[in-house]
């Protein structure tokens, strides 16, 4: 369901009090001019604590829901401060693998240990994640109307195993690793921005996170944030051009938007 437009001049009112000719000019205004989709993959389009959790049952048995929830944190926060000392240049870039395989380490060293072989599993475990349910669908639904395109902090060969065990299907999906950066670096957006080859008022960038979003518009894109159970959401300064319950949402935006 849309909850939230370009700003009070494009509210779509969810009481009935929109007829429904008001409500498909305002979706067209919303997409209008959108040369490009860019998707986010971790968090928006597959469940990664679900992943995770899941992983470290396997990897370390007996483990609590509480404990696995707090493992998670830890791998999430270690991957996090990693990749901030990169960008600050305190840290040499290193790709997303290399990353993971120490956050695997450290959680399960956290832990009490576990087997070698288990925790070189667990290093992968963000080839092996969970698409929410709506995923797949709204993919192909949104590849129908425009080029969709995936732009992630996972490395391409953990986006290629991904998008195979998810059942994501891209026309295509870009790695910070071909910039050596993170989002948020703008440079990651301009790299996305630059294999679209539009400007970036004509692109709109689709994100669970706000901080992914926030960046995103800082390089000049238009942005749509997806309401997930594990968001980041936004603050009340923050303002996107759409705030969406799901993906398929998206992709009813785009079709109403398309129709004359």
């Amino acid at each position: 369901m849309l909850r939230h437009l370009f700003g009070e001049t494009m509210r779509l009112t969810l009481d009935g009090v929109a007829g429904a000719e008001d409500q498909r000019e305002e979706r067209r205004i919303v997409v209008e001019g959108i040369d490009a989709v860019v998707l986010d993959v971790l968090g928006t389009l597959v469940d990664e604590p679900a992943g995770l959790r899941s992983e470290l049952r396997t990897a370390i048995p007996g483990l609590t829901g509480a404990q696995e929830q707090a493992l998670v944190t830890r791998w999430q926060e270690y991957v996090a401060a990693e990749q901030r000392k990169m960008e600050r240049g305190e840290r040499s870039y290193a790709v997303s693998d290399v990353v993971d395989a120490e956050a695997a380490q450290h959680v399960v060293d956290g832990a009490g240990g576990a087997d070698q072989q288990r925790v070189a599993r667990l290093a992968t475990a963000s080839h092996r994640l969970p698409p929410w349910p709506d995923s797949a669908g709204a993919l192909e639904a949104l590849s129908a109307r425009v080029p969709v395109v995936g732009l992630s902090n996972a490395s391409s060969g953990a986006l290629l195993r991904l998008s195979h065990h998810a059942g994501l299907r891209w026309h295509q999906v870009l790695s910070g690793e071909a910039v050596r950066a993170y989002k948020p670096s703008r440079a990651v957006y301009r790299y996305a921005l630059d294999v679209v080859g539009s400007p970036p008022e004509r692109v709109l960038m689709v994100a669970a996170h706000a901080w992914d979003l926030r960046a995103a518009q800082a390089a000049g894109m238009r942005t749509a944030f997806i309401d997930r159970p594990v968001a980041d959401a936004p603050l009340d300064t923050d303002h996107f051009d759409l705030h969406l319950d799901g993906l398929a949402a998206l992709a009813d935006v785009l079709d109403s938007g398309s129709r004359p």
